[in-house]
């Protein structure tokens, strides 16, 4: 099947309107129904239900459409790709990090950057209370969250950190004197939990509802930014969860970091909008996995 009989399918797929296809294609309707019929033939099976007042895909069509979409993506990404290399890889990328995770993956920025010099790569934070939105809304490109991310538009790539999860509580709490926890201990106390809604199973990734016996894991006071967390967790009002590279670069005054016997992992990984998704974005992906290589 060539190329512009695919694009003549997805494109009847899309619209289920011959007149449509053809005037969005700049073709005849007949060139339109004889590449259809090619395609038929060659299938051995109807992909389109024609009646005289409309256009509907056949069971079969539906599969071919599902299946072709993502190739066919893959080849236009990769043809954009190809081109943008040979002209040299331009213009701005901005890329959507928590806290200090942006310090924690300068292993990847830094030999995106040295492939490619004439793009920009520009920093943007995001936070735990509205994690998706500056994606959906184009206020960034990618950004580097915790998974798993189960959101229908919503593209996750390479995995770029992983590592157990910490307790983070003040210096005063029972806990701290312990000098290590289990995720048992949860259902002793409160954790913080974000201002405004996020998707329950995304939060529970790292701050469960329950315990591994199945206590509730009651949540206190509600948070917006990285700074309100420090506060309420200096203040003895809380213990909270957080990622390992909390400890690295938040030391904070009143504040004691806990290893956690069973933790479980917290994997980061670059995620985008897939309907926005752009040779630059690749490049990127490109630089997260050839880095996991090297570090294997």
């Amino acid at each position: 099947m060539e190329l512009r009989d695919i694009e003549i399918f997805l494109t009847l797929a899309e619209e289920l309107h011959f007149g449509r296809t053809a005037a969005r294609m700049h073709l005849s309707q007949a060139r339109v129904s004889q590449s259809i019929a090619k395609q038929e033939r060659r299938v051995g099976a109807a992909l389109f239900e024609r009646t005289s007042r409309r256009v509907t895909l056949t069971p079969i069509g539906a599969r071919l459409r599902d299946d072709l979409a993502v190739s066919y993506q893959g080849i236009l990404t990769a043809i954009e790709t190809a081109a943008d290399t040979a002209r040299g890889m331009e213009g701005t990328l901005t890329l959507g990090t928590m806290g200090a995770l942006a310090q924690a993956i300068t292993d990847v920025t830094s030999l995106f950057r040295a492939r490619h010099p004439r793009c920009e790569l520009r920093f943007r934070e995001v936070h735990v209370a509205d994690p998706f939105t500056p994606l959906r809304t184009g206020q960034v490109d990618v950004a580097l969250l915790w998974t798993p991310v189960n959101e229908p538009d919503l593209t996750v790539g390479p995995v770029l950190r992983a590592d157990p999860i910490m307790f983070m509580v003040a210096d005063s709490h029972p806990l701290a004197r312990r000098g290590e926890a289990t995720m048992e201990d949860l259902g002793d106390y409160l954790v913080a939990h974000p201002a405004t809604p996020i998707p329950r199973y995304w939060e529970e990734a790292i701050v469960p509802f329950h315990t591994p016996a199945g206590r509730e894991v009651r949540r206190g006071p509600a948070v917006s930014t990285w700074q309100e967390v420090l506060t309420v967790v200096a203040a003895g009002a809380v213990v909270q969860p957080v990622q390992v590279e909390a400890s690295r670069y938040y030391p904070w005054p009143g504040i004691t970091y806990l290893p956690v016997r069973d933790a479980p992992t917290c994997s980061w990984a670059l995620v985008w909008r897939t309907a926005a998704h752009t040779a630059l974005i690749a490049a990127l992906a490109q630089a997260a996995h050839d880095r996991a290589l090297l570090d294997t």
